[in-house]
C-alpha cells in the first residue's frame, strides 16, 4: 500500500513541477524579446509617474508564473473529461499564448497599441480562467487573482506608455 501511495504522491509532485515549469518556460522565453529592449528602446520611452522600476518586473512575473502553474495543477488534479474542463483548459492555454504574445508585440515589435489589444484579451482570458477554475477548485480560482490584478495594472501602464509615446 505504501508503494502505491508513494507512486501517486511522486506522480502528483511531478505534475505540479511540470505545470510550474510550463509557465516559467513561457516567461523565460518571452524574456528573450523583453530583456534586450529594456536598456535601449524601453528606457527611451516616456513613462507615467506610476511606472515601477524595471527591476521589479522579473520577480513579480516569476512569482506570478509559479502561482499560475500551481493553480493550473489544482484544476488538472480534478480534471474529469467534461466539456467544462475542456473549455477551461482551452481558455488557460489561450491566456498562456496571449501572455507570451504580449512580450513579442510590445518589446519585440514595439507595437504598443497592438500590445494593448493583446493585454485586454489576456485580461478577459484571465477572467475566463478564474470562472472556469472556480468550477474545479476555489483555491485555484483565488490563486489567479494576483495575476488579474497585475495584468490590470500592466494594462493601464501599457496604455499610458502608448499615449505618452504615440
Amino acid at each position: 500500500m505504501t508503494t502505491v501511495t508513494q507512486h501517486r504522491r511522486s506522480t502528483h509532485i511531478g505534475a505540479l513541477i511540470i505545470s510550474i515549469l510550463i509557465t516559467l518556460a513561457i516567461g523565460f522565453t518571452a524574456s528573450y524579446f523583453t530583456r534586450p529592449e529594456i536598456p535601449g528602446w524601453y528606457a527611451g520611452l516616456q513613462k507615467p509617474s506610476f511606472s515601477p522600476p524595471n527591476w521589479l518586473f522579473a520577480p513579480v512575473w516569476t512569482s506570478l508564473y509559479i502561482i499560475i502553474g500551481i493553480a493550473a495543477y489544482l484544476v488538472w488534479q480534478k480534471r474529469d473529461g467534461s466539456k467544462a474542463y475542456t473549455t477551461t483548459r482551452n481558455i488557460y492555454i489561450l491566456q498562456l499564448i496571449l501572455n507570451f504574445s504580449w512580450s513579442v508585440v510590445f518589446f519585440g515589435m514595439h507595437q504598443m497599441l497592438w500590445a494593448f489589444v493583446i493585454i485586454v484579451l489576456l485580461w478577459l482570458s484571465i477572467i475566463g480562467c478564474i470562472a472556469g477554475f472556480s468550477r474545479f477548485s476555489k483555491t485555484a480560482s483565488w490563486l489567479m487573482a494576483p495575476y488579474l490584478l497585475w495584468v490590470s495594472f500592466a494594462s493601464a501602464l501599457n496604455f499610458s506608455v502608448y499615449l505618452h509615446n504615440k
